[in-house]
């Protein structure tokens, strides 16, 4: 795959279609009532890094898949999760609830994980599990 990596960006485009639509459409009136600035620092830097990180293989750090027809199962496992994810913005686009918050939060955080599991990308996997539990439990707070 190289440094480049454009299934990332285009997996990383999918998941952003509806967070920008939502930030748009609810402009000032999301209000983020779980005041913690540990959990906020470190989840806005495991975001970043996981976004930079499913674009951009750092060589040496990255080692590729591990296996015969690894790229096929990251095309429709990450597939999979993006289209699970579109579906549930979609379901739950007037909802606030505990359900919604796991949901949305889980599925972005299995895409990191998996995308880094199956590149061995030492510095994803190191992102998406710093960002995972701070962005459910962000969400989760949110929720309540």
């Amino acid at each position: 795959m190289g440094w480049f990596n454009y299934i990332g960006l285009i997996i990383i485009v999918i998941i952003m279609i509806p967070n920008v639509i939502f930030a748009i459409k609810s402009r000032g009136e999301f209000n983020n009532s779980y005041k913690n600035r540990f959990a906020e620092v470190f989840e806005q830097a495991g975001r970043y890094g996981c976004m930079v990180l499913m674009i951009i293989n750092i060589p040496y750090t990255y080692f590729g898949f591990w296996f015969d027809g690894a790229l096929l199962a990251y095309i429709i496992i990450n597939a999979a999760l993006c289209v699970a994810y579109i579906v549930c913005w979609i379901v739950f686009w007037q909802e606030t609830h505990l359900g919604k918050a796991l949901t949305l939060s889980i599925l972005p955080s299995c895409m990191f994980l998996f995308g880094g599991i199956m590149l061995s990308n030492i510095p994803l996997i190191v992102f998406a599990s710093i960002f995972a539990p701070c962005h459910i439990l962000i969400s989760c707070k949110n929720a309540n």
